[in-house]
């Protein structure tokens, strides 16, 4: 069974993450694959507008630890850093469905979308702090910047979980909808999109995104290395096992930090 699945309806393309066991959690290769699509969706004229959703009950868990931890990241030179490029790089609409769980990844990604709904039953969380680690996908810059920072300060350094009201207010998602509607919600968006002419669609989101996409990538590129720096520590060690054993972590012996990067 693929991974990831795609469906093409005249000029939208659909992909599909496609790991329902795992609720979607990505892999390295999951990345790599989204990347070409999306690279490849950007070349191809008769594509106006990509859609994302998961399969199952989540859009995403995020990174798959398992796989991460035999791959991890040691750069921007990585699957996860071509996600970003293909992401940041990406001049037509780009619209997400969400629904069930959206962690980690599952969660960041949704900033480089146009347009987010949600079904209102959603969970989104970004849970680096709580694993000893820092935020990816350049979410230090992109969500400070699209909702504030003394919000993005409460959902990155507390990493609790919040409701799709909630991510409504803050202006993260579109709308949240009821779950029976969102496919057709999002849908219905794509078609309109799509009949809207091209060229002033995709000038329109390069002008909007013209003075953040450099700044995303620089903060994504930093984050990469402090990620894998935090990585290393006595508490990144400890939160990880913790994880993996079903426990609470134990910070209290983890008193030294690994040596921060010189940004």
């Amino acid at each position: 069974m693929s991974e990831i699945v795609t469906d093409r309806s005249g000029s939208i393309l659909s992909i599909q993450f496609n790991r329902p066991e795992k609720k979607n959690a990505l892999t390295m290769s999951m990345y790599d694959t989204v990347a070409d699509l999306l690279n490849g969706a950007a070349r191809d004229d008769g594509i106006r507008v990509v859609l994302l959703h998961g399969a199952g009950d989540s859009f995403s868990a995020g990174n798959d630890l398992g796989d991460f931890l035999k791959n991890p990241p040691k750069g921007y030179d990585s699957p996860q850093g071509r996600f970003i490029d293909a992401l940041n790089n990406f001049d037509k609409p780009l619209i997400a469905a969400v629904h069930g769980a959206a962690i980690g990844s599952g969660t960041t990604m949704l900033t480089y979308c146009d347009f987010v709904y949600a079904s209102e039953h959603t969970t989104f969380q970004m849970p680096f702090v709580n694993l000893a680690l820092v935020p990816e996908l350049g979410t230090s810059y992109s969500l400070p910047a699209q909702i504030g920072y003394i919000a993005a300060a409460e959902l990155i350094l507390l990493g609790l979980p919040f409701d799709a009201r909630r991510a409504a207010e803050l202006g993260f998602v579109t709308r949240a909808v009821p779950e029976p509607n969102l496919l057709g919600t999002a849908f219905e968006t794509a078609q309109r999109l799509a009949q809207q002419p091209a060229g002033a669609v995709q000038a329109s989101k390069r002008l909007m995104k013209r003075s953040s996409r450099d700044q995303t990538v620089a903060a994504a590129k930093i984050e990469i290395q402090e990620f894998v720096s935090r990585l290393q520590s006595a508490d990144a060690k400890e939160a990880l096992t913790a994880f993996f054993e079903k426990r609470r972590p134990d910070f209290s012996g983890t008193t030294t930090a690994p040596q921060a990067v010189n940004h």
